[in-house]
């Protein structure tokens, strides 16, 4: 496994390398995580694709230098093009589990020319949550959002309050207060919702992207995820003409362990 990066002025991605396959394969982690959560997944698949491993913005190695401006979907496009162009890749797979769904689908919508197959693991970007439009958009609301660094009891005010009324249940209250139970982690959610806020999709747009190009969509959801539902899905999979669905026994931190088998054994690269 080697080590590499791609920078343009006010951002630095880092990235791993590894297998030997013929095919290449592009691969965004979750939140909280880096590149190194595929390790296993990509040793998995080292046979059959050259495995890039991105560490996303504020996660990992990566930095980007403009505070709580949000990156544009031209910016990301610029970086991506630059890495094709940087190590020769002529077309390519894309994973993406949990937050790096943002990033499968951006890299696909700025190159369905050049995209084969689209792996999305429980993606956020399919269907985006009330809490995620409230905490990202209105700057009142924004500000509030951004107290909650250093104020943790504020959130955790408006969490229990909002399980209690029925606005979240308690599997996602649990995983929500997993996220936010120190100081770098709020600091990390806040960071990655508001400057992420403009990687948004029309999954109409998108289905047609992957039906005019013939991209192989495959998705894997938990069938016991309370964060990305197999029933949200549908949000992109009624519009997609051909389709797999994977619905392994698992919640949302399974996921990536469940997708290795299923992977393994159902990726046949053309």
């Amino acid at each position: 496994m080697t080590k590499h990066q791609l920078q343009l002025e006010h951002a630095t991605l880092h990235f791993s390398k590894t297998g030997s396959g013929k095919h290449t394969l592009i691969a965004f982690h979750g939140f909280g995580q880096s590149g190194a959560a595929f390790h296993a997944l990509a040793h998995a698949l080292s046979d059959r694709y050259t495995v890039y491993l991105f560490d996303i913005f504020f996660h990992g190695e990566s930095e980007w230098r403009l505070d709580e401006h949000p990156i544009e979907k031209k910016t990301w496009k610029a970086l991506m093009e630059k890495f094709i162009l940087d190590y020769g890749i002529d077309n390519f797979s894309v994973l993406g589990f949990s937050m790096g769904g943002k990033f499968a689908l951006a890299t696909l919508e700025s190159f369905p020319d050049r995209t084969r197959e689209i792996f999305l693991l429980a993606p956020d970007g399919v269907k985006t949550s009330m809490w995620y439009s409230l905490a990202t958009y209105p700057v009142m609301l924004r500000k509030l959002f951004r107290s909650m660094i250093t104020h943790p009891n504020r959130f955790t005010s408006i969490a229990h309050f909002a399980h209690r009324v029925g606005l979240i249940d308690k599997g996602i209250l649990r995983f929500v207060e997993s996220q936010m139970n120190t100081e770098e982690k709020r600091r990390r959610v806040y960071y990655s919702w508001v400057v992420f806020r403009h990687l948004t999709f029309n999954m109409s747009s998108i289905a047609n992207l992957i039906n005019d190009h013939h991209i192989r969509l495959m998705m894997i959801v938990g069938k016991f995820d309370k964060v990305i539902t197999p029933k949200n899905m549908r949000a992109l999979l009624r519009h997609v003409k051909t389709y797999e669905l994977e619905i392994p026994d698992t919640g949302h931190n399974g996921v990536i362990d469940a997708s290795i088998k299923i992977l393994k054994d159902k990726v046949h690269p053309r």
